[in-house]
């Protein structure tokens, strides 16, 4: 940098001249940076600078600077290179000037919903219990002492004696790769330490008393970049254990893969693309887990269904399926976090290099953080590795207060009313590890017979693993002690600085040996673009310091290598390091420790708690490198500390042992409030046999039709057909004997229905007024669900809506043989008097319904049974409605609401004269749902927004803009019209995949969860004309592609006006293009 003294000047006069100007004038057209064989500087840094700035290019800059030979051209490079770095420097400064007022907007909001909610619930306290802080209620009165007894005096530990319990658990984790055995860790950033904790903690579980069978749902994969092991659809993990006299347990215990098909069959798609496939998934989940309730039913249950005693969330799409299937199953709920999105957020935002719209575009990191908040808002219990979990990363969250969660806890304590308000329990239980397979040696001497047989030359070596010798020869000392790390080669693994203080400390590289274990791979440009970066920019500091010989850096190893490696290091008196900038646990760090290697770890995240309870290490500083080389050494060249760590990490290792963790585990979830799905009214089988009998004979025929080829086939909307008893019987004449009596037998179930049917048809016409006793759903094989609410900008139906409910019936009607085993729904906003009333305006009988959904899905209605009749009105299923109660809170959300929707009237601390924004709606209100009449849509809070602030005041429940925006609806958190559909798989096993959806173009701000899932959805052009999907989101919030698929062959859309026969010939090819799926 001789001559080049001007250049701290320069950048200060830069800094303090101020953006505006600079900014103004340094924007020409942009052109050729060479003109007339001269260098131009202003064009440089407008081409070179402004177009292109990029910190990651910053080096690369600086050597073509350094080796342009003209001086002239140099220096001009060189001022140019400053106005790049104040260029960033300003760019980083405004992203934080953002995030600083984005937080402190936050903290403000947190601390008046704090306040808000403990002034609404101190009106239940006396004046001694209130104190002088509304959010100091009964918790400063605590001690030490009283506080550990609240935390864990009314715990029972888990033991022997609840082997007779015989649980069935089922745990979610989604994205990666997962198999039980030689698992591909490090393959990609989705195939990481997740996939081996839930495949080793799903074995685990399995062996514990009194759990007999666990299941880990994942995605099937059947594309040809995979192995074809991960599209087997299940896959043993490890066989049921032996009860109490040596018996096997049963047939189907044990531990398994469950990989359900969702998204794109032939894709593997990284995590950020599942999200529209998210439902998708919880249909097949759903399906599987009521078909294994039935099996269980046989073995373990008495012939009484076997449910879930917890459904587990791994990761924020697992745990936004798990939200779903447990307010669909009415099974608590458990959530593992293992990285959040908002702690993600805020470290990206730090660095300075990306935008917040840059990032969500990169990660859709604001679809993944409401999947977080959703998982929060259903969930029991969330496990976390760490204090600092809860109080640094689920402290970011709107769903979780630390200091509300503990009133909200002692209250409950007291029996005094939350009203409604809730908070998730926290649990530290740090994960767990198996270590059958370790070997604790005690004396690590023996180690040089078996390291001086791989290097003595002419020497006989004893078997050795194959993985030390790749390691070994890459070193030119393997005598020396051996520095590990083992890491994805992420950036934020922090790789290139352990390199960096290995390669200036020449103390360490003297006394020591360099292994970086940083996945697989094959070619470095095919690896995604962070991984590649981070490899070649180690090979490039292994020459820099000139570190061959010292550095081993393997292309390849297997998961069973990995502990072979880990005895390497051990053996030759080595250390074991986590470098990473933030590591939410650190299980290598455990892993380190049981095979007998001390180890250094970063000061940030996990590693802390691991190295209180172990004691085996030290921690450091992961962004000073010289910290890092001072603590390696002085663990490699003091060999009493060295043996004394490794000695503290074998003593305490059992505390991160699996049954350790299982049995904490169960402990926390026993604690958990236990519900599972329990019918008011219980509905016998009998007579449904005889129908299922009926559908397995028409499926005969289907089959049987094509053995025989026979003539005269018609199709019907679901591909079935009609056929011609005596022409079927002609045909069959020709056929062998077996097919003959085959036949015959079908043929007489057939006569035998018809005639059936007819002496029905005989009974219905002699009383007109006679009820079913049960709903005739648990019948049907295909449902037809009319969700096409379609309102004027008073928010009153339109008679669109009751042409399309005709035309859809005519449609459906004129299959005679598919209308027998179908039936149709109606799901609406509106609340049932309207529901009728609009029927009736139509001549359309409500008794041509199967069920009717209303009020956007807190009520579910069957018309003409026994079970919705009382006093000769319509009454709802009451067994749906104890199945939405959960977490419901109706004084306090309708007090809150009208609080914060009103709220908008304040300008500049003064009250308007107008009117408020909302007004209760009452006729339109029921036990499960507030109704309000919305006066000014233009002044109405997004639901984002309101959903925030009601997430801060500890309320959950599930908000809905609808009616072409004139009204807005409160109801359950676990009710939706989405939901409600899968309600009715679960209670009366109508497949949610037979079930057909007929839809607008828009819609309420609920529509999107429509248009997601595994049923079949038909778009109806021009019958919907207003929604109100505009009020569902705010600006920085995730998009509609993020949830909903862009391409889907279960999707259909009709031309404007759809008759009869169009909608009967869409529902065709509705059903062959989703034929094979």
């Amino acid at each position: 940098m001789a001559g080049n003294e001007w250049i701290n000047g320069y950048l200060e006069a830069i800094l303090d001249s101020g953006a505006a100007s600079i900014a103004e004038d340094s924007r020409p057209m942009l052109v050729n940076v060479r003109e007339r064989g001269h260098f131009n500087p202003t064009k440089y840094f407008v081409e070179e600078v402004v177009t292109g700035v990029d910190e990651s290019d910053l080096h690369r800059t600086w050597i073509k600077v350094v080796a342009t030979r003209n001086t002239r051209e140099r220096s001009s490079r060189l001022e140019n290179m400053c106005w790049r770095i104040w260029h960033l420097a300003r760019k980083k400064k405004q992203l934080e000037w953002e995030d600083f007022q984005r937080l402190a907007s936050r903290r403000l909001e947190r601390e008046q919903g704090r306040r808000d909610a403990t002034e609404d619930m101190s009106e239940d306290l006396s004046e001694g219990e209130r104190g002088d802080n509304p959010g100091e209620t009964f918790v400063l009165s605590e001690t030490p002492r009283h506080k550990f007894q609240r935390n864990f005096s009314d715990l029972q530990v888990w033991s022997d004696d609840n082997k007779e319990k015989k649980l069935y658990i089922v745990l979610i984790s989604l994205h990666g790769l997962v198999r039980g055995e030689n698992m591909e860790l490090g393959r990609d950033s989705d195939t990481g330490g997740q996939v081996k904790y839930v495949v080793e903690l799903s074995r685990a579980l399995s062996m514990m008393p009194g759990v007999y069978r666990v299941d880990l749902f994942t995605r099937q994969v059947s594309s040809p970049d995979v192995d074809w092991s991960y599209g087997e659809p299940t896959e043993m993990l490890a066989p049921g254990s032996y009860d109490s006299d040596g018996n096997d347990a049963g047939e189907s215990s044990g531990a398994y893969i469950i990989r359900i098909p969702f998204g794109p069959r032939d894709k593997y798609l990284r995590k950020e693309l599942l999200w529209p496939y998210i439902q998708e998934f919880v249909d097949g989940a759903l399906a599987h887990i009521l078909n294994m309730s039935k099996v269980l039913a046989e073995q373990i249950g008495k012939g009484q269904p076997v449910w879930p005693y917890v459904i587990h969330g791994h990761y924020a799409d697992a745990g936004d399926s798990a939200a779903l299937l447990s307010g669909a199953l009415n099974v608590p709920m458990v959530l593992t976090g293992h990285s959040l999105g908002r702690n993600k957020l805020e470290q990206l935002l730090k660095q300075g290099r990306q935008s917040k719209e840059d990032i969500n575009a990169t990660y859709k990191i604001m679809r993944r953080i409401e999947a977080e908040e959703l998982s929060l808002d259903a969930a029991e219990l969330v496990i976390t590795s760490t204090k600092q979990e809860i109080e640094e990363q689920w402290g970011l969250y709107d769903g979780f207060d630390v200091k509300l969660e503990k009133v909200l806890r002692a209250r409950g304590r007291r029996g005094v009313n939350c009203h409604g308000r809730y908070m998730p329990r926290m649990a530290v239980i740090p994960p767990g590890m198996d270590f059958s397979n370790v070997v604790q040696e005690q004396d690590p001497n023996e180690a040089d017979g078996e390291l001086a047989a791989l290097i003595t030359e002419g020497a006989s070596p004893k078997s050795v693993p194959l993985i030390w010798t790749d390691v070994m020869r890459f070193l030119t000392n393997p005598h020396k002690p051996m520095i590990l790390a083992l890491s994805r080669p992420d950036p934020k693994k922090n790789i290139t600085t352990l390199l960096k203080a290995f390669g200036e400390c020449r103390p360490l590289r003297e006394l020591a040996n360099l292994t970086l274990i940083m996945g697989n791979r094959d070619d470095i440009d095919e690896m995604t673009g962070g991984n590649a970066s981070v490899l070649t920019t180690v090979l490039k500091m292994i020459d820099k310091y000139d570190l061959y010989g010292q550095v081993a850096y393997p292309k390849h190893h297997k998961q069973s290598d990995v502990p072979e490696i880990y005895r390497l290091a051990a053996k030759a008196k080595g250390v074991f390091i986590n470098p990473a900038l933030v590591e939410p646990f650190g299980l290598t760090l455990i892993e380190a420790a049981a095979h007998g290697l001390p180890m250094v770890a970063t000061k940030n995240g996990g590693p802390v708690d691991i190295h209180r309870a172990l004691n085996n290490g030290l921690l450091v500083d992961p962004h000073d490198d010289k910290a890092i080389a001072d603590a390696l050494l002085k663990l490699v060249a003091d060999k009493n500390l060295w043996s004394e760590c490794r000695k503290n990490g074998w003593k305490n290792i059992h505390l991160f042992s699996w049954p350790e963790h299982c049995r904490t585990y169960l402990t926390r979830v026993a604690s958990c409030r236990m519900r599972h799905p329990h019918w008011q009214l219980d509905t016998p089988l009998d007579d449904t046999i005889a129908e299922d009998s009926l559908g397995d004979s028409l499926k005969d025929v289907q089959d049987m039709s094509l053995r025989l080829s026979v003539d005269g086939e018609r199709s019907s909307v679901n591909g079935s057909a009609e056929y011609d008893p005596e022409e079927l019987e002609k045909v069959a004449a020709e056929a062998d004997p077996g097919v003959q009596d085959q036949v015959k037998r079908i043929m007489n179930k057939l006569k035998k229905a018809s005639t059936d049917v007819q002496q029905t048809d005989v009974s219905k016409k002699q009383n007109e007024n006679s009820l079913n006793k049960y709903p005739a759903l648990r019948r049907r094989k295909r449902l037809f669900v009319i969700a096409l609410d379609s309102y004027n900008e008073e928010g009153k139906p339109i008679t669109k809506m009751l042409k399309a409910i005709q035309e859809t019936f005519k449609a459906v009607k004129s299959d005679t043989l598919a209308s027998r085993v179908s039936g149709f729904a109606l799901s609406t906003a509106m609340p049932l008097s309207e529901t009728l009333q609009l029927l009736a305006s139509g001549k359309i009988q409500a008794t041509e319904f199967d069920a009717l959904i209303c009020s956007s899905g807190s009520e579910v209605y069957y018309p003409g049974t026994h079970q919705c009749m009382e006093n000769g009105k319509l009454c709802p299923d009451r067994d749906y409605a104890s199945h939405i109660d959960y977490r419901w809170g109706y004084d306090g959300l309708r007090k809150t609401i009208t609080k914060l929707m009103n709220s908008s009237e304040m300008r500049n601390g003064k009250s308007s004269n107008s009117s408020s924004v909302i007004e209760e709606d009452e006729t339109a209100c029921n036990a499960h749902c507030i109704s309000y009449l919305v006066k000014d849509p233009k002044k109405a809070k997004n639901i984002d927004e309101l959903r925030q602030k009601l997430r801060m005041r500890g309320l959950r429940c599930h908000l809905m803009y609808c009616r072409n925006s004139t009204r807005l609806q409160v109801i359950p958190l676990l009710a939706s019209r989405s939901q409600a559909l899968r309600y009715l798989f679960v209670r009366w096993g109508l497949n949610v995949a037979n079930m057909y959806v007929l839809l607008g173009e828009r819609g309420d701000t609920d529509y999107e969860e429509l248009l997601s899932g595994s049923h079949k959805t038909m778009l109806l052009k021009g019958v919907v004309e207003n929604g109100s999907e505009e009020l569902l989101r705010t600006n920085g919030s995730y998009h509609r592609e993020d949830t909903v698929p862009p391409e889907s062959p279960l999707l259909i859309r009709t031309s404007e006006g759809a008759s009869a026969d169009e909608i009967a010939a869409c529902l065709k090819q509705l059903y062959k293009a989703t034929v094979g799926m």
